[in-house]
């Protein structure tokens, strides 16, 4: 019997990918690349514990490098920044496809567009983008008014200015790309959100000891 992708080696474990068995090595070469590895593969969780994911490695035009954000604005916006993050985890959870990086490139698109208004107070219509991450910038744009919404009901206005949303909308972009293994199939960001906001969850709240808000 041999390994059911590469008919070469021995078969060592099994995928729940492909309801096979197959051999380590075609395992971690294919992982999250030709392979929809689940959440609960036990090798999948093994080799995240053992994954770093350094921001300094990648493309420093993706993290938005011209746009400062303070540990101060962390805590003042946590509630916005939790929101966000719930909103995230919604569309993940309504379309069980989604990956890294339709959440990162659905983000970043916010994220270009915001910066285009708090620079020049135009607001630019998006890039052209998938249907998939369409429905995730809704989500994230309903999440926003329904902020402003709820600061009006209880304060009387609404203190978010449009630079609070481009810094939120950057540490997003960040904290994506930091909990991503950045495999074309990597579903690792996906996972954490939907860990932080289980799907019994029905409010905004983060649960307590979450880590949401440090990248």
């Amino acid at each position: 019997m041999s390994c059911t992708l590469c008919n070469l080696r021995k078969p060592k474990r099994f995928c729940p990918a492909v309801h096979d068995r197959i051999c380590a090595v075609c395992c971690g070469e294919q992982r999250e690349i030709t392979l929809d590895c689940p959440n609960d593969c036990v090798y999948l969780q093994e080799a995240r514990k053992h994954e770093h994911h350094a921001l300094k490695d990648l493309p420093r035009a993706a993290l938005f490098p011209e746009v400062e954000i303070r540990e101060q604005f962390l805590y003042e916006r946590e509630p916005l920044l939790t929101g966000l993050s719930f909103a995230l985890a919604k569309s993940a959870r309504a379309d069980r496809t989604l990956r890294d990086s339709d959440l990162i490139a659905a983000v970043t698109t916010l994220a270009q567009k915001q910066q285009t208004l708090v620079n020049s107070g135009l607001h630019v219509g998006g890039a052209n983008t998938s249907p998939v991450q369409q429905a995730i910038i809704s989500g994230v744009e309903n999440m926003l008014a329904e902020y402003r919404e709820m600061e009006q009901k209880h304060v009387g206005y609404s203190s978010l200015r449009d630079s609070d949303v481009l810094l939120a909308l950057v540490f997003l972009v960040r904290m994506a790309y930091s909990r991503s293994s950045g495999r074309p199939r990597s579903r690792a960001f996906v996972d954490f959100l939907c860990e932080q906001f289980p799907e019994r969850s029905d409010s905004i709240a983060a649960p307590q000891g979450s880590s949401i808000v440090i990248p």
